[in-house]
């Protein structure tokens, strides 16, 4: 994982070391926790006010993509009222979290979707810290995982009534990713082909025999 270069440090001077060091806190746009400080020059208020120095202060920021996430996530949970514990993995550039609690169905929301917003806008947050994208997955209860088996059961057996009946078949309403699910599952088989119809967010999948396939 790279970091920006432009926002790694910063170096400043002020009145007292608070003020310096908060002016660092400003232009990286980084907690204070999250930054290392080196006091250049501590300052003096000289003898009578007279020959007196700014303190300087050199931030250098401590970027750890998982506390980042984890506090963005606090920001758009904390509101709700929920306990959660954080199981993060980091594996290059891929960033997973498991969020941990009770209460946990409130995150998913309908068909995930309040899952994959919380998922999209971590992923915006920890980006603008990182130089190369870093994929970043927000999961609960193993929700996605779950789903995933889900859509891909739905598929085959859908994939088997078309065959049986010779009719096409669309089914409800999914987001991007899960309407990809059901797409790469059915690539290889050779009696049928799918295809996406609609305008989000009501885009379907339609689930159709190859040999009906209008060239």
């Amino acid at each position: 994982m790279t970091l920006k270069q432009s926002e790694q440090s910063s170096e400043k001077s002020a009145k007292t070391l608070e003020e310096a060091v908060n002016l660092c806190v400003e232009e990286l746009g980084v907690p204070k926790e999250d930054l290392e400080i080196e006091v250049i020059d501590e300052g003096s208020r000289g003898f009578l006010g007279i020959g007196g120095r700014d303190a300087v202060v050199r931030a250098t920021a401590k970027f750890n993509i998982g506390n980042i996430a984890k506090r963005f996530i606090d920001g758009i949970i904390g509101p709700m009222g929920l306990d959660v514990e954080y199981d993060v993995d980091i594996d290059g550039n891929n960033l997973t979290i498991n969020l941990l609690g009770e209460n946990m169905g409130i995150l998913i929301g309908r068909r995930g979707e309040t899952l994959d917003a919380i998922q999209y806008l971590t992923s915006l947050a920890v980006n603008k810290y990182t130089k190369d994208y870093t994929k970043v997955v927000v999961d609960t209860e193993n929700y996605k995982s779950k789903r995933q088996d889900t859509l891909r059961k739905l598929a085959k057996r859908i994939a088997s009534q078309v065959i049986k009946t010779k009719k096409d078949i669309t089914l409800e309403p999914m987001n991007p990713n899960e309407r990809r699910i059901i797409h790469s599952t059915l690539q290889s088989n050779r009696l049928v082909y799918t295809y996406s119809t609609g305008d989000e967010p009501n885009r379907r999948v339609v689930i159709s025999l190859k040999e009906n396939k209008k060239d």
